[in-house]
């Protein structure tokens, strides 16, 4: 996020786009629920589902999943033709704006309607004026904008707006993507991506190289960057993997294509997963180490605004239940490191030393303040405004992108859209939420939402148990008859195992990034003639 949690309150608008927010991060969705309803804040929300903000919004566009790109360059384009953009911020703290002018101008109102699949074009016109109009607004997105082959653009494109509009470096306004799980934007902070050390610093550059052989003690660091997950699975499918190491994650259930991803972990010579429970990914290993669960751990987190917080033992582990990183000390050590941590304490040193943004950041500071990287020295408060004077590559940088459709398209065979997410009363894979009892009596089992029009031409009843097929595979699943979708399209949380939606998704990806296309596929959904 450009801007923190606290601001919340200091915007007078608000553009949500691709986030079930009060659904999928409750704390900020009731925030700007608040806002909206009790102080009449201003909102537009772009989601192909009528998602519970849709109800409070000024303005709601029921987008065709994958469209996110066109409807964002139609706003621009409005923005621009009519010169409500922010000239000044534009001129003085900005590049590439004619090239973005350029591509952006047949990006009409009725031209992006048709992309989308809406009914009336003059909303785009009149919602576009209104963004413009309320200063400051902040742009909400999570993985309604990412899971796309388009993601890394998408991105770009929200960007673009809130240049446009000069939202940009001030409290208020901003980008503000969510994170999915807790701790996702300090485990990138970390480094846990296969291209870069931690606090983003390329692994290709020779710099870096060296900068990191000496803090580590090391030599012959590779400048080869290393796959994304869905890489490796497919390497291990191809035999070209010969192991894997899985800590805190359930691939089985969490990644696109499923069948795929359990052939490739069949076809693994050794399969080593650490976790807390006996996940659908554990039960394909040759070795299971137990971990920690979160009240059982000491450590640090860093959350979706950047703010460093710490975590506490609160209960002691049961026997034979190891730290994550004590585990992997003694599997590194016996591989031949001199790793002597002897508490979490002594890596978050180490962490200090290696990234930057976390320099001036200890235990001690975090235990009475907030503190937002980046934090480079001990007397720095920390940063809550990104961006506010300058961007870190200088000048912001607009980038002309032009919409390019989803991956799969519909077809006679397969003429549904399907897109995929996830539901309050669960998180992600399970793992932690159907061990619930109190969650998995609130929402036992998976479902399958098809608007009634569709409901009708199939001839399915609400309740009534249904086939959905892609050209991936085939699950059994509850149809949820509702006016959430439009026609066309439906939907499946993919937190069951019993009716795993990963079965049906695509594994395509981003050609930049590697994030998988998991908010959109071709789908038929059939009535089960018994």
């Amino acid at each position: 996020m450009t801007n923190s949690i606290r601001e919340v309150p200091q915007s007078e608008g608000f553009l949500v786009i691709g986030s079930n927010t009060t659904e999928n991060h409750p704390v900020i969705g009731s925030m700007i629920k608040n806002e909206v309803q009790n102080k009449k804040k201003k909102l537009v929300v772009v989601d192909p589902r009528r998602i519970e903000l849709a109800k409070f919004a000024d303005y709601y566009f029921p987008i065709r999943p994958g469209t996110n790109i066109a409807i964002l360059n139609g706003f621009m384009h409005v923005i621009i033709k009519e010169g409500l953009y922010d000239k000044t911020f534009v001129e003085t703290r900005t590049e590439g704006f004619d090239e973005l002018k350029k591509t952006l101008e047949k990006y009409t109102p009725q031209y992006v309607a048709e992309i989308c699949g809406l009914d009336n074009p003059d909303d785009i016109a009149v919602a576009a004026r209104f963004m413009a109009s309320v200063k400051p607004l902040a742009l909400y997105y999570s993985m309604g904008i990412t899971q796309f082959v388009s993601g890394v653009n998408g991105v770009k494109s929200t960007a673009n707006l809130q240049m446009l509009l000069g939202n940009m470096g001030v409290a208020g306004g901003g980008v503000n993507p969510l994170r999915g799980q807790n701790n996702v934007q300090g485990a990138c902070d970390m480094g846990a991506l296969p291209a870069s050390y931690p606090a983003y610093q390329p692994v290709a550059s020779e710099d870096n190289k060296k900068k990191f052989e000496g803090l580590w003690g090391v030599t012959d660091l590779s400048t080869k960057p290393g796959f994304t997950l869905v890489e490796m699975m497919n390497a291990a499918h191809a035999g070209e993997i010969k192991a894997m190491y899985i800590m805190g994650e359930n691939p089985v259930m969490s990644d696109p294509n499923q069948k795929h991803v359990m052939e490739a972990l069949d076809n693994l010579e050794l399969l080593v997963v650490q976790d807390i429970f006996l996940t659908e990914t554990a039960q394909y290993a040759h070795v299971v180490l137990p971990a920690c669960a979160f009240l059982e751990k000491e450590g640090t987190v860093t959350n979706t605004e950047r703010r460093v917080q710490p975590m506490h033992r609160v209960l002691e582990p049961a026997p034979l239940v190891r730290d994550d990183w004590w585990i992997t000390m003694q599997i590194a050590n016996r591989m031949g490191a001199k790793w002597e941590y002897e508490e979490a304490k002594d890596i978050f040193a180490e962490i200090r030393k290696a990234t930057p943004s976390y320099a001036g950041i200890t235990y001690s500071r975090i235990e009475k303040e907030l503190i937002q990287w980046p934090c480079p020295t001990m007397e720095h408060p920390g940063t809550q405004l990104l961006h506010r004077d300058t961007f870190s590559r200088g000048k912001g940088l607009f980038t002309a992108i032009e919409y390019t459709p989803p991956f799969e398209e519909t077809d006679r065979e397969y003429p549904l859209v399907l897109t995929t997410g996830r539901i309050l009363p669960q998180f992600h894979t399970g793992t932690m939420s159907r061990n619930s009892k109190v969650l998995e009596e609130t929402a036992p089992e998976g479902f399958v939402e098809v608007n009634p029009v569709d409901a009708s031409d199939l001839d399915i009843s609400d309740g009534e148990l249904v086939s959905v097929s892609t050209r991936r595979g085939s699950i059994r699943i509850k149809a949820k008859v509702v006016e959430r979708s439009k026609p066309n399209i439906v939907f499946i949380p993919f937190h069951f195992y019993e009716s795993c939606a990963n079965r049906l998704t695509v594994d395509c990806l981003d050609p930049a990034c590697k994030i998988p296309e998991y908010k959109v596929c071709a789908c038929k959904v059939e009535k089960i003639v018994v």
